[in-house]
């Protein structure tokens, strides 16, 4: 009898060395290769890369850095500004690693890591959308995977990319971004001014009258009654650091050369004054999630409308504001993750 039972429990332990065995390497079997770096040539670099960029200028170098590993859905960030920073995106880490959605930051050239050769001649859409071009080369995105997200300043690029070399695309996300400056400018005159206190707006549109944008009382009143409203509704004291860091580290002079110096809308002399794709909408063919935001300097109905301009659109408008990933970041993810999955298998509408 004694020689039975243990003969019983080497057999039950040979049993459950094998099930252990088995469900080591089932767990292996499945185990993500999404943070796996091990084949990748950027492996040492954790994931950055200096892309060089050829323009009439001489050959630059422009700051990416591949968060994540997913051969079906590669998201190439466009920050706003013109000069601002890939920090605009510094909470997508508390979303899309979760969804496996590998994602790629970008600082345009004059932007904060990368090169800045200081030259207005590169400051044109044309420059910035050729640029993506090489980005997306350098990178291996291609139409199986590459979607291009762009905010504020960088849905402008987007929009333009995309009426360009559409066909590299698998899906497109404007994200803040109407598609006519003057309909911009309309809506910050005519909508948003007025909701400013009398006396606010008034004072603001006197220093604006005089070019007096250095003056520390502009910024002053911006902050406290326009940009916690606007740009990020929440209390200056809650605002992350990531979005300081932005401001921190924005360009000034590529911004206000191409956007101007007035936050109420981009002023004449900036070489965006009278960008305008309007009527041009209906060419983009790649599936586009126009995402709006009910408080933004952008007025969501226009984002809505151009949902329905291009040729396959989806409208998602959240309860924030312009920088909508932060104050508004369940719907913002929401979006950006249903839309790129959908597209990923087949199911968009």
């Amino acid at each position: 009898m004694k020689n039975l039972s243990a003969l019983s429990m080497i057999i039950l332990c040979i049993a459950m060395s094998c099930m252990n065995h088995q469900n080591k390497h089932d767990h292996n079997a499945e185990k993500s290769s999404y943070w796996d770096y091990s084949t990748s040539d950027d492996q040492a670099t954790g994931g950055i890369k200096m892309v060089p960029i050829e323009t009439e200028k001489g050959t630059f170098k422009v700051y990416t850095k591949r968060m994540g590993n997913n051969p079906k859905m590669r998201v190439l960030l466009l920050h706003g500004g013109p000069g601002g920073t890939h920090e605009e995106f510094g909470n997508f880490e508390g979303y899309l690693p979760n969804e496996e959605i590998e994602y790629i930051y970008y600082d345009q050239l004059d932007s904060y890591y990368s090169d800045k050769p200081n030259d207005t001649t590169l400051w044109t859409t044309a420059h910035f959308v050729e640029e993506v071009e090489q980005v997306r080369k350098a990178l291996n995105l291609n139409p199986d995977n590459f979607y291009l997200l762009g905010q504020s300043w960088g849905g402008i690029l987007a929009m333009e990319y995309a009426l360009k070399y559409q066909d590299h695309l698998k899906g497109l996300i404007v994200s803040n971004m109407v598609a006519s400056v003057p309909e911009y400018n309309k809506y910050a005159q005519n909508v948003l001014g007025p909701q400013l206190p009398e006396d606010v707006l008034r004072e603001v549109k006197e220093m604006e009258a005089n070019k007096d944008y250095a003056n520390p009382r502009y910024e002053e009143l911006l902050m406290e009654h326009f940009y916690t409203e606007h740009i990020m509704r929440k209390p200056l004291e809650e605002w992350p650091k990531s979005v300081f860091l932005l401001f921190e580290h924005l360009n000034p002079d590529i911004y206000v050369y191409m956007q101007g110096p007035s936050e109420f809308g981009i002023t004449d002399e900036a070489t965006l004054s009278d960008w305008d794709i309007s009527d041009r909408l209906k060419e983009i063919t790649v599936p586009t999630l126009m995402l709006g935001a009910k408080y933004d300097t952008m007025d969501p109905k226009y984002m809505e409308w151009m949902a329905t301009e291009v040729q396959n659109g989806r409208s998602v408008t959240t309860n924030g504001s312009h920088l909508s990933q932060f104050d508004d970041p369940d719907t913002y993810f929401d979006a950006v993750i249903t839309f790129i999955k959908d597209v990923n298998s087949g199911a968009f509408k």
